[in-house]
């Protein structure tokens, strides 16, 4: 834990009881602050008293007397509209905060030199977070990793001067961090998204690029419109900057040449590194949270060789492009956190012989955008609610069956992929679509993937699960 001493002696409100909630309470708490907590929902205030939280119910305080509100950032701030604990604090003039502003508080306040890290993106900043905290600890660094990636940030252990704090800002927690300054800011690139929640996407691209607004490097992706405009913002700032693309050369940056990571300055470049045969990094999504993994480790003091070794042990992360198993020339991807089409693309674009598993509670757009990756597709097996509207989208551009579940669909598509004779065909499970027609979550949806494929005869699983 991370005691929130900067509060030490003052009064704080704190509203949203979740599991990072309830941890930033006793983070609170243990620095010395009188906590009133509360949550909408019963069951979470009586969790967090039984755990020895001070609960009230926020109407009833005297907001005159708190002096910071914290907020859970699942709790609306502004949009659709601000939630009533909001309302509250904002007409008493109290400071509304979340937990990763409480850490670069206390970071600032005993440790300002700690290397932090903190990367945030439409899309790709888990896998780059978990990249980057695996090359440090694989390089021997003490690296804690936490944040939107699951381990609320103030459950890590405290700033230290070598102890590296690698954190995924989600735009949520970003627009609760008015002082955020990471030694080393990540923007990986920029799409609508979360629109409901910040009212535009000049809002949404705003937020995010406070990140790096106040970051001792930025390392920015350019390879969309936004993100090049904030490079170019940043760059007039007189900010330290580094731009990476996957997309196109540099002249002064990291870009991808091949499967090569290159580095420019002044128009000369080398190669620090590569992909080529690094399955858990395949495709040009991947290419770009490498270069942003590489650039911010160069400036953390590792070498272009452990850095290296970092890639070439990094396991991927659980149900994003994971490879689960192999039978003879035939790979098993799970790649069940594609929820919507704009995923998928991303690992139809990764391989060239597919058999397809999609489908679950279909997105508004089917599968429509998708039309130019189906020459890809050797058959695709359908299943859950959105089969039906699937197949009518891929008509006679590719066979396809439909399967209903997923057990069926892999042992369909295994038997079909064994008699490919490509090189390397692919049983990709990418399903364009939320789970929660056959599933709880879409993690839950990728174990039932991956435990069809180990029931298959002659499978060799991959990794540790």
């Amino acid at each position: 834990m991370i005691p929130a001493t900067v509060f030490n002696d003052r009064t704080i409100a704190l509203f949203g009881l979740g599991g990072s909630g309830i941890a930033t309470a006793h983070a609170l708490m243990a620095g010395g602050a009188r906590v009133t907590a509360f949550d909408d929902n019963p069951d979470s205030v009586a969790r967090a008293a039984g755990e020895g939280v001070p609960t009230g119910d926020l109407r009833n305080i005297d907001w005159s007397g708190q002096e910071a509100f914290v907020l859970s950032p699942g709790v609306p701030l502004t949009h659709p509209r601000p939630h009533w604990s909001v309302d509250l604090a904002r007409a008493a003039g109290v400071e509304i905060i979340g937990d990763v502003e409480l850490f670069a508080r206390e970071r600032r306040a005993h440790a300002s030199e700690a290397p932090f890290v903190a990367i945030t993106g439409t899309n790709g900043k888990s896998t780059t977070t978990a990249l980057i905290a695996h090359i440090l600890k694989s390089a021997g660094r003490d690296t804690q990793m936490g944040g939107n990636i699951g381990r609320a940030v103030m459950t890590l252990e405290p700033p230290a001067a070598e102890r590296y704090h690698v954190v995924e800002c989600s735009s949520y927690q970003i627009d609760l961090a008015p002082t955020l300054d990471p030694s080393v800011g990540i923007l990986l690139n920029l799409s609508p998204d979360h629109l409901d929640r910040h009212g535009s996407f000049e809002k949404y691209a705003g937020i995010k690029e406070r990140l790096v607004a106040r970051s001792g490097l930025a390392i920015v992706g350019v390879d969309d419109a936004d993100c090049r405009q904030i490079a170019n913002r940043l760059e007039k700032q007189g900010r330290r900057l580094q731009r990476i693309s996957a997309t196109s050369s540099l002249s002064d940056g990291f870009y991808l040449e091949g499967s090569d990571l290159m580095r420019a300055a002044d128009g000369v470049a080398e190669k620090l590194a590569t992909l080529q045969d690094i399955g858990s990094l395949r495709g040009a999504h991947n290419a770009q949270n490498a270069l942003a993994a590489l650039a911010a480790c160069l400036d953390c003091g590792l070498t272009a060789d452990q850095i290296q070794a970092g890639f070439n042990s990094f396991p991927g992360l659980a149900h994003r492009m994971e490879q689960v198993a192999r039978r003879e020339r035939v790979l098993f991807v799970n790649d069940s956190k594609a929820t919507n089409a704009d995923a998928a693309e991303r690992a139809l674009a990764s391989f060239e012989r597919i058999y397809w598993i999609a489908g679950g509670l279909p997105k508004e757009g089917g599968i429509e955008t998708l039309k130019s990756f189906f020459p890809r597709i050797a058959k695709a097996y359908l299943i859950g609610e959105a089969a039906p509207a699937f197949a009518a989208t891929i008509g006679e551009a590719t066979t396809f069956e439909i399967s209903g579940t997923i057990d069926k669909a892999v042992d369909h598509a295994a038997r079909d992929a064994a008699g490919d004779p490509a090189p390397e065909s692919v049983v990709l499970f990418s399903p364009a679509c939320a789970s929660f027609d056959q599933f709880r979550n879409f993690e839950v949806r990728g174990d039932a993937f991956r435990e069809a494929v180990r029931s298959l005869a002659g499978t060799e699983m991959m990794g540790s699960k």
